[in-house]
């Protein structure tokens, strides 16, 4: 149980990072630290810092904080949870895409791809940013669905089930990226009326960044019907906790176009930034979730009681390294010998 527990707090952890990360470009603080990492302007610990640095070197020790919660929980998984248990795989996906995200934030440290630039490589790096975040996320969140009794997944086994999680994935993927270009463009080149925002979206001299911030909402109407299709159908017949979570899939999805109304009509305040984000990282894992219910394999879940046995080190209750517990392995045994 306490390694459950501990797989969704790390989650938690991971979002609110993520929230955090966005704090930092919405308030334009990335180049807080210069263009030293993991260094900040040259020094382990700066001195006497300005708010600008205070903020991106908060962002930097959250992240932080993150990998080591992450390679806590895969040390945990792999002393506790035996070969062939998919929540090891889904621990060391979350530890590499843990480790391209840092490599994508020093990056963009690196190359100056922060503060006023404007450039289209940073608008590139910011889609493949949100794109590993997301993975991250899916990652984390199925480790932790894994350890919490989920079944594996089957693609085949899912039949029409599969496209429909493949194209909801796909499009919140979409919509994602267009989201964080959006985001950009706001944060780059505010505008101080609607009218004045509305304009600037329509003119063909604007910026690119701008230009491309009218595909958002576009793109984000279609995916919420495409969800809102989705999600009920993926329910169906998986019982009640995949109809809560399609619930609120169709909730959340609701909620984030009310959120994106807003953010356009009051010229995307940060703290509406911030909002929007954490609603969309919550539609994602939603999501994430409800299709791994629904490409779960009919087999065997691995059980928590079986678990927590596990990581008291009862070994006659699990068996060794998470194997089927002895009792079903001495049945088995008896069946054989005498048919």
């Amino acid at each position: 149980m306490r390694l459950q527990r501990f797989a969704w707090l790390v989650l938690l952890y991971n979002v609110a990072v993520v929230v955090w990360g966005a704090y930092v470009r919405a308030t334009g603080s990335g180049a807080g630290c210069g263009s030293h990492w993991p260094l900040c302007n040259g020094e382990v610990i700066p001195q006497s810092p300005s708010l600008t640095t205070v903020i991106e070197y908060s962002h930097r020790l959250t992240s932080g904080l993150a990998l080591m919660s992450v390679v806590v929980l895969v040390i945990w998984i792999w002393r506790v949870c035996g070969p062939g248990h998919p929540a090891r795989t889904g621990g060391v996906l979350s530890l590499f895409f843990m480790l391209s995200e840092a490599a994508v934030g020093a990056g963009l440290v690196l190359f100056r791809l922060v503060a006023d630039n404007a450039s289209m490589a940073r608008a590139l790096f910011m889609a493949v940013h949100l794109l590993n975040t997301f993975i991250l996320l899916a990652c984390i969140a199925l480790t932790a669905w894994w350890l919490s009794g989920g079944r594996r997944l089957s693609m085949r086994a899912a039949g029409p089930a599969a496209a429909g999680v493949l194209a909801g994935c796909v499009a919140l993927l979409i919509v994602g990226t267009s989201g964080s270009i959006a985001a950009l463009g706001d944060t780059l080149f505010p505008s101080l009326t609607l009218e004045d925002a509305l304009h600037a979206d329509l003119s063909a001299t604007s910026h690119l960044l701008i230009r491309l911030r009218v595909l958002h909402p576009v793109l984000a109407v279609a995916a919420a019907l495409l969800l809102a299709i989705l999600a009920p159908r993926l329910a169906r017949d998986r019982g009640l906790c995949a109809e809560r979570m399609a619930q609120a899939v169709i909730w959340l999805t609701a909620s984030q176009l009310a959120l994106g109304f807003l953010n356009v009509v009051l010229l995307a305040p940060v703290w509406l930034q911030l909002v929007h984000l954490l609603v969309a990282d919550s539609i994602w894992i939603a999501f994430v979730l409800l299709g791994a219910n629904a490409l779960a394999r009919e087999s065997r879940p691995v059980l928590s009681r079986e678990l927590s046995a596990r990581s008291s080190g009862d070994t006659e209750a699990t068996g060794p390294r998470g194997e089927w517990p002895v009792a079903a392995r001495s049945a088995r045994h008896e069946m054989r010998q005498n048919p």
